[in-house]
């Protein structure tokens, strides 16, 4: 069934301000950084009917929420605002990871015998840390441009294909980036494959299940901000922070 995001599409407003645009952006870093400094430090494990049991990082579980937020943020307010929230998130989550290095490196007090668990937790390589912070980057500007171009092209209508098409493509560039260039060499290559194809699989389905409410979140921002911003004139270059 074909959703329209809104009646009719609202004019553009450049230079204006914003009720909720800071909230969003808020929320977004606070994610992305929970989700790739907290969330790979656990491998859960749940039984499922028919597949019995099922291992996965824990991240996966929010991950695919910053993409939600993404997603927002281009719909409602833009591209070129989107790009400034990524570039907050990549800012933030370059600084949490310096930072996670640098605590684990310090050496413990005698009396505090945690070192070992602490660094199982937070003390990812830096072949990791670059392979996270490069997978976000471009994933997250992949699902940003998809999601602004589809919207032009359909002209603001069938809401539901551009978010789940910009997600598709997001989360595809970012597993191709991530799993090889962290992984590659010290996982045999058939378990790289296994994992990334997995995880991307449940990224993916995620923001499909989670749709519905995007929907309605989506709605009710373009109507308290009377924005619906369409990117016909948007200079694409991730590498700008202007609006």
């Amino acid at each position: 069934m074909s959703i329209a995001a809104t009646a009719a599409p609202l004019p553009n407003t450049p230079g204006r301000h914003y009720h909720y645009y800071d909230f969003v952006m808020a929320a977004y870093v606070v994610i992305l950084v929970c989700a790739d400094v907290i969330g790979p430090g656990k491998i859960a494990q749940v039984r499922l009917p028919l597949i019995g049991d099922f291992a996965f990082g824990a991240g996966v579980l929010f991950f695919p929420i910053s993409y939600i937020f993404g997603d927002l943020l281009t719909e409602v307010y833009g591209y070129a605002r989107a790009r400034r929230v990524v570039w907050a998130g990549f800012a933030a989550l370059a600084f949490a990871s310096f930072m996670s290095w640098v605590v684990v490196s310090f050496p413990p007090a005698p009396f505090w015998h945690n070192q070992e668990a602490y660094e199982a937790t937070f003390g990812a390589t830096p072949r990791i840390i670059a392979a996270s912070l490069l997978a976000v980057w471009a994933g997250e500007f992949a699902n940003s441009f998809t999601l602004a171009r589809m919207k032009v092209l359909t002209d603001g209508k069938w809401l539901w294909t551009r978010f789940v098409g910009s997600t598709v493509i997001g989360e595809a560039v970012d597993s191709t980036l991530f799993y090889p260039i962290a992984f590659l060499g010290i996982w045999p290559t058939a378990v790289v494959v296994k994992v990334a194809l997995t995880n991307y699989l449940l990224k993916t389905g995620w923001e499909i299940v989670i749709y519905p409410l995007t929907r309605r979140i989506v709605l009710w921002l373009k109507r308290v901000e009377n924005e619906d911003w369409f990117d016909r004139d948007t200079n694409f270059t991730p590498f700008s922070l202007e609006d």
